[in-house]
């Protein structure tokens, strides 16, 4: 999952200030991470600790409140109801990596993305997105093509991957759906050479720039692997507590 930290991380100073280029620095001083990352996380945490993840969520809300967390969430983090709010957002599939890595099989992998993303994101749209960012990343870990992959998304969740990133890019703008986040995430994996392409192509649509980055990056890391000097200066992003987990849920599943 540390790549989609690193996509989370590289994204977040263009999330408001779009550049529609692959050309910029990887990193910047001015880069952070965001609730994508935090809630990334938060999941990891829950899946090796078996705490209940609505809990484990609303304690990652406390501990990092400044993160840029959506309004619905937020609202949602700090009450003591836990019934989901019906979100079709890309909030969920930006945080439901670790289930891609996690589990043994894809049915247990798209179960688990179900659970995962049902306790916030309950409509249709959210399920769906939250259940192909994690099957897209179980099929590239476990060696499909992206033929493959790209046939398995579009058939099982109806999402249409035929359109270049030079026909999505001209037009795209922010968009917090997750029909309208995720597929253009898949595509700037599909059409990349190397994990940091796919996040500098990811970055180049513009629209909600760290999500994107965030989705994309967790199915290249699941493909590609993360480059050494990626991973590394990730770490330097992140306070010790959130290392400690990134360290151990990489050892454990990645």
């Amino acid at each position: 999952m540390i790549g989609a930290i690193a996509g989370d991380i590289i994204g977040s100073i263009y999330e408001w200030h779009n550049i529609k280029t692959t050309e910029f620095p990887l990193f910047s001083p001015r880069c952070h991470f965001t609730d994508d990352s935090v809630l990334t996380i938060a999941l990891a945490d829950a899946i090796l600790s078996g705490c209940d993840y609505t809990t484990m969520l609303k304690r990652y809300y406390r501990a990092y409140p400044n993160s840029g967390f959506g309004g619905h969430f937020a609202a949602w983090a700090i009450t003591e109801n836990a019934s989901p709010y019906g979100s079709w957002g890309n909030g969920a599939a930006m945080r439901i990596s670790p289930a891609g890595f996690a589990f043994r099989t894809l049915e247990e992998t798209l179960h688990k993305a179900y659970e995962f993303t049902a306790v916030t994101h309950n409509h249709p749209e959210g399920i769906k997105g939250g259940q192909a960012t994690a099957a897209a990343i179980f099929l590239a870990r476990t060696g499909k093509t992206k033929f493959e992959i790209r046939d398995y998304i579009t058939a099982t969740f109806g999402y249409d991957l035929s359109r270049t990133l030079d026909e999505i890019r001209p037009a795209y703008e922010y968009d917090i759906s997750s029909q309208g986040t995720v597929p253009q995430a898949i595509t700037a994996f599909l059409e990349s050479v190397s994990f940091e392409d796919a996040i500098r192509k990811a970055v180049s649509l513009g629209g909600d720039c760290d999500t994107l980055t965030c989705i994309t990056g967790g199915i290249a890391q699941a493909f590609y692997g993360v480059p050494e000097e990626v991973s590394s200066r990730v770490y330097t992003f992140l306070d010790e507590p959130l290392s400690d987990i990134v360290r151990r849920f990489s050892s454990l599943y990645c």
